[in-house]
C-alpha cells in the first residue's frame, strides 16, 4: 500500500496560507501595511479634525459655552475608530479603505473573512500593543514568513495580498 499525499490527491493543503506553498500571498505585505495604516489614519483623522473645527466655531458663536463639548472629542474618536475598523474589516472586502487601496485583505488562519468583532479587536490590540511596544511590534513581522504582527498572532489572523491567486490543483474527476 502506497502513501498518497493530500497535494497529489488533488486535495487543498491543510494550511491555506502556507508561506512556502504560496509566497505570492505575502510578498510586500509588511510595506503595504504601513502605507495602509497611514491612509487609515488620514481617514480616521478627517472627521475628528472637522468636529474640532465645528466645536471651536460653535464655542465662538456661543461666547465660550460650546467649548465645553471638547471633552467629547476623545471618546468619540475612539468609538469612531473602533466602528470604522470593525465595519470595514467585517464588510465584504475584509479590509479597511487603506488596506483596499494597498490591495490587502484580513483573513483568519482557516481562510474565513473578517467580521465586525474581529476587526474591532484587531484595531484595539494594534493600538494598545503599538503604544506600548512601538517599533518593536513591527520588527516581529520581519522574522516570520507570513509577515504577521503580534496582534495578528493573538487573534489568529493573517494579512494577505488581495490579488494573489492560489495555484489550485486540477479536478480529480
Amino acid at each position: 500500500m502506497s502513501y498518497t499525499s493530500p497535494h497529489s490527491a488533488g486535495l487543498p493543503p491543510a494550511d491555506p496560507y502556507d508561506p512556502w506553498l504560496y509566497p505570492e500571498l505575502f510578498r510586500g505585505v509588511l510595506t503595504r501595511r504601513v502605507f495602509a495604516f497611514l491612509i487609515d489614519l488620514l481617514v480616521l483623522s478627517v472627521p475628528v479634525v472637522l468636529a474640532c473645527i465645528f466645536i471651536a466655531l460653535f464655542g465662538v458663536v456661543t461666547l465660550g459655552l460650546g467649548w465645553g463639548l471638547f471633552w467629547l472629542v476623545s471618546p468619540a474618536a475612539v468609538i469612531w475608530a473602533v466602528v470604522y475598523y470593525g465595519a470595514s474589516i467585517g464588510g465584504p472586502h475584509s479590509a479597511t479603505l487603506g488596506m483596499r487601496a494597498m490591495d490587502l485583505q484580513l483573513r483568519s488562519l482557516s481562510g474565513a473573512p473578517g467580521y465586525f468583532v474581529l476587526g474591532a479587536a484587531h484595531a484595539v490590540l494594534f493600538w494598545v500593543l503599538g503604544s506600548c511596544f512601538t517599533p518593536l511590534i513591527f520588527l516581529l513581522g520581519l522574522f516570520n514568513a507570513r509577515r504577521r504582527l503580534p496582534h495578528d498572532m493573538i487573534l489568529g489572523t493573517v494579512i494577505i495580498n488581495g490579488s494573489a491567486q492560489f495555484a489550485r490543483p486540477a479536478r480529480s474527476w
